[in-house]
């Protein structure tokens, strides 16, 4: 099994924006069409955002994205960690800790020294990775943890 981590390409927004759905807009109305749009938009900037893809044996099996903006409404934190997914079947394997590390390291390389993102179910795997707990919100009726990554520099 090789497993590889690189910047997404247009051949991969399909499947990636498939997990994307399962994972976090199910039943929001959200359409595949919609999340890949955003996606394009993404690979198209001007290069500070990221989005990272995991394959093993060449098939895309997770994703993470660095992004400016995450949160509605905007606000001054800035910038995320976000859209973290990895397929079922993958789940357990390391692979989830390695795009966070990826996508800490992008960070780093644009001169970040405060990352962000947002969860609830996952705040235990965030805060073994040495994430902190910012505070707690709603956000669409549901209770989110903010938390926060100083990164070094």
């Amino acid at each position: 099994m090789q497993l590889t981590i690189e910047p997404m390409q247009d051949h991969d927004i399909e499947t990636v924006a498939r997990l994307r759905l399962a994972a976090f807009f199910e039943g929001t109305g959200r359409t595949l069409e919609d999340d890949a749009a955003g996606l394009r938009k993404l690979l198209a900037g001007d290069g500070f955002e990221a989005a990272l893809v995991v394959r093993i044996d060449g098939v895309p099996v997770g994703t993470c994205l660095f992004v400016r903006d995450e949160l509605e409404p905007a606000h001054d934190l800035t910038p995320w960690l976000a859209g973290l997914v990895v397929d079922t079947p993958y789940r357990g394997k390391g692979i989830g800790t390695a795009l966070v590390n990826a996508i800490e390291a992008h960070a780093v390389s644009v001169g970040v020294e405060t990352l962000y993102l947002y969860t609830w179910e996952a705040r235990d795997f965030y805060a073994a990775l040495g994430w902190t707990w910012v505070e707690t919100f709603e956000q669409d009726g549901e209770t989110m943890l903010l938390m926060s990554r100083g990164l070094g520099l």
